[in-house]
């Protein structure tokens, strides 16, 4: 049992609530006891104080779209020399099963082991983490990373999607407290319509939210409308599933999903770059969680998000990194920034904070344990410089200029990978 600790700093951030002046936080068994001044939290507990003079605690971030076993793939693309151009989506998708066709054993865990320092490092502490291996679910268990691990389902070959499926739900049986399970369908054109309604059926009696990939391409609007374009010209023969072309369905993504009962308030849809206002109306009517990924959006050439259509019909939002497949860094507040540029019309600096806080948090469905600093919930907090002294857009500055300083999780400083 760890002694009880206060962590003080010049401004205490929270989402949705006033900044802090001269804010502090009461840590114990990697809870957040007590929450207010240094004055007031030093004046009622007797217990040491760990000061950040010139800094800002806040949250630890919440990346809500991740692949961290991507991590190397920088690497892995001049290693395997394989040559790497894409023009349009479908060839980036190519090139990725290329790649991951040609690693070796050990790849994937060095990958993921990195992904995990570099979130941290960063000042994240909790991610919407896609799995494409349950057999790595113990290295992400050992890990301090919190949020929700997503096992994706993928594929039309029913001997090979039975596997995949008994593994994932095997693996689901091991969430914590600190890393809850979830299942990831992939995406409307990479899984078989037929196992929807399982999917479906097991989600609701088991209780595991879904991450799924929704309109991120126009090449996938093509393909679901009509089974037409590159992903079944090219992508489909490519990796040996020209016999399940299915016909035209003449529909979107997020009509064929709420079909096949798939959309509801457990439900994260990823990117949603060319869902149209019925999409979007839908995603509100069954309490859907949008997640925006404008930076890897921008890498592959699939457009931009129509936020201001999100943000009319107070659809909740969060903000992912996705992989380095498609993004330089996995960065929160490179994402932050980026996001902040793209959407400046449509975004405030506080509006995306509650995004990478609160907002991510309750897109996961971990917002009882994350996302803001409140007693009861995980003591995971940045201290981060540059935040000044004046009280006047204290946020803002935090926001566009905020460095990070040190990270804790679980009231435990951070001092390098244990994944």
């Amino acid at each position: 049992m760890s002694e009880p600790t206060i962590y003080a700093a010049s401004w205490l951030i929270n989402p949705n609530t006033p900044p802090i002046a001269g804010g502090a936080l009461l840590v114990n068994d990697a809870r957040v006891v007590a929450v207010g001044t240094l004055s007031e939290l030093a004046g009622a507990h007797s217990a040491p104080v760990v000061e950040f003079p010139g800094s800002a605690i806040i949250p630890g971030f919440v990346n809500a779209h991740t692949h961290l076993e991507l991590t190397h793939f920088p690497s892995w693309r001049l290693r395997t020399h394989v040559e790497y151009s894409p023009r349009r989506f479908v060839d980036w998708i190519i090139q990725l099963v290329k790649i991951k066709r040609g690693l070796k054993d050990g790849d994937i865990l060095a990958s993921l082991r990195e992904g995990v320092r570099m979130c941290l490092e960063s000042g994240t502490t909790a991610v919407g983490e896609i799995v494409t291996d349950p057999a790595l679910t113990p290295y992400y268990h050992a890990s301090p990373l919190a949020g929700r691990l997503f096992f994706e389902l993928i594929g039309h070959d029913p001997d090979r999607f039975r596997s995949m499926w008994d593994r994932a739900l095997a693996a689901c049986e091991e969430q914590t407290d600190r890393l809850a399970a979830g299942l990831s369908p992939h995406s409307p054109y990479t899984i078989g319509e037929e196992y929807l309604s399982l999917i479906r059926e097991a989600a609701s009696s088991r209780a595991l939210p879904l991450a799924i990939h929704i309109s991120e391409s126009r090449e996938e609007a093509d393909f679901v409308f009509d089974t037409s374009g590159p992903l079944a010209e090219q992508f489909y023969p490519f990796v040996g599933w020209q016999e399940y072309l299915t016909p035209p369905r003449h529909c979107s993504s997020t009509e064929l999903l709420d079909r096949n009962g798939l959309l509801s308030p457990t439900t994260l849809a990823v990117h949603c770059v060319h869902v149209t206002l019925s999409d979007a109306e839908t995603l509100r009517e069954r309490g859907v969680s949008v997640v925006l990924c404008p930076r890897s959006n921008e890498r592959l050439d699939v457009g931009k998000a129509p936020l201001h259509i999100f943000k009319k019909l107070a659809i909740p939002l969060a903000l992912g990194t996705d992989s380095l497949a498609s993004n330089d860094s996995l960065s929160l507040w490179e994402e932050m920034r980026f996001a902040l540029d793209l959407f400046r019309h449509d975004l405030s600096p506080a509006e995306v904070f509650c995004m990478v806080t609160c907002g991510g948090a309750a897109a996961l469905g971990i917002a009882a344990s994350s996302g803001s600093l409140e007693p009861g919930k995980r003591a995971d907090f940045q201290v981060v410089g540059n935040g000044g002294a004046a009280a006047e857009e204290v946020l803002e500055r935090v926001v566009f200029e905020g460095a990070v300083q040190e990270v804790y999780v679980g009231g435990e400083r951070y001092v390098g990978s244990a994944a």
